[in-house]
C-alpha cells in the first residue's frame, strides 16, 4: 500500500493498481457493503475496510490523497488508525493554496432503529458523542465524548483497536474480509474476558467506534462541522447519516473559514493548517504489508 500526494479537490481516491490504476473515490455514491466494516465499489470494482485509514485522514486533517492498492482490502495492521496516521506523518503533510471547504450543519438531523440511534446538530467544530452497550462483562454501557481539534484525535482515538469474537471472526472471514487478521489486530473476546490485553485504554471499545464513526463520515467528501451523538450504531447507519445529509441540501451549507477560526489538526506543522486544504507530500508513504 502507498499514500501518494493529490491536486487541491481531488478528494480521498483508492487506486486499484492491480487494475490497471482503476481509481475508486472515497465517497458516499460508492458505496457498496456495511455491516463488520464499510467497502466502496464502483464498476465492480471493490474496495474493503476503508473506515481506519479514512479516520486517519479527517484526524490529520487531509483531504486530498490518492492511495495504491494491489488487492480488494486495506491493511489491518494492528486493527487501529494509528499506523496509517505514522505512516502519513512520516510521508509528510503540506498544506495546498486552496481554502479548505467545509459542510457546516444547518439544521438538525435524526435517525432511529430500533434501540440504535444517530443524530448530527449544528455547531462551529466536529464533535462526537458515542454510546455502546455489550453484554460483555468488560464492556456493558460505554459512552466517549470528543472534540476532534488541538490533538484530540491522535491521543485519544487513533490507537483504539477493532474488537470482535471468534464468533465475528469466523463470519467475516465467509465474507472474505480480514485475511490477515490474527491476535495483534484485534481485541479478541472470551465468554469473561480478552485473549490479548492488555487494554490500550478502559474504554478502549466505545473509541474505536468513534474511530470507525469518523471515518464514515469521511464520506461526505469534506471536512464536517456539526456535533455528532450516536447511540449503538454501526457502520450501516453512519453511511445511511452521509447518505441522507448529501440528499437534503437544506441541511448543511460548504463554508470557508478565515486562519482564526480554522481547527488546529494533529499535524507536526498544525499552526499552518489554517483556511487551506492537505495533502499528502511529494514523497510518497509507502510500507508493504501482506
Amino acid at each position: 500500500m502507498r499514500i501518494m500526494p493529490a491536486a487541491s479537490g481531488t478528494g480521498i481516491v483508492f487506486r486499484r493498481i492491480d487494475l490497471d490504476g482503476f481509481e475508486v473515490e472515497a465517497v458516499s455514491r460508492n458505496v457498496a457493503r456495511v455491516s463488520y466494516a464499510t467497502s466502496l465499489m464502483k464498476k465492480g470494482v471493490f474496495i474493503s475496510t476503508t473506515e481506519h485509514i479514512l479516520s486517519a485522514f479527517i484526524g490529520l486533517g487531509i483531504d486530498n490523497a490518492v492511495v495504491e492498492l494491489d488487492n480488494l482490502e486495506l491493511p489491518i495492521l494492528d486493527g487501529s488508525a494509528k499506523p496509517f496516521v505514522e505512516m502519513i506523518q512520516k510521508g509528510g503533510i503540506r498544506k495546498q493554496r486552496r481554502a479548505r471547504k467545509y459542510l457546516k450543519m444547518r439544521r438538525e438531523l435524526e435517525m432511529r432503529e430500533g434501540n440504535k440511534f444517530i443524530a448530527v446538530y449544528p455547531a462551529n467544530t466536529y464533535s462526537v458523542s458515542y454510546s455502546i452497550n455489550f453484554p460483555h462483562p468488560l464492556i456493558g454501557k460505554e459512552t466517549f465524548q470528543v472534540e476532534l481539534t488541538n490533538g484530540s484525535y491522535l491521543r485519544q482515538i487513533a490507537a483504539a483497536r477493532t474488537f470482535g469474537s471468534r464468533e465475528d471472526e469466523q463470519a467475516m472471514r465467509n465474507m472474505g474480509l480480514i485475511r490477515g487478521a490474527s491476535r495483534e489486530n484485534c481485541i479478541v473476546l472470551t465468554r469473561d474476558g480478552i485473549e490479548n490485553g492488555p487494554l490500550r485504554f478502559s474504554d478502549e471499545f466505545v473509541r474505536h467506534k468513534v474511530l470507525d464513526l469518523v471515518g464514515d463520515l469521511a464520506l461526505l467528501g469534506k471536512q464536517l462541522l456539526g456535533r455528532v451523538v450516536a447511540d449503538r450504531a454501526g457502520h450501516a447507519m453512519h453511511t445511511a447519516l452521509v447518505s441522507r445529509i448529501l440528499r437534503d441540501k437544506t441541511l448543511w451549507e460548504e463554508v470557508t473559514l478565515s486562519e482564526q477560526d480554522e481547527p488546529e489538526h494533529d499535524t507536526s506543522r498544525r499552526s499552518e493548517a489554517a483556511a487551506g486544504s492537505w495533502q499528502a507530500t511529494d514523497s510518497p508513504a509507502s510500507e508493504s504489508y501482506p
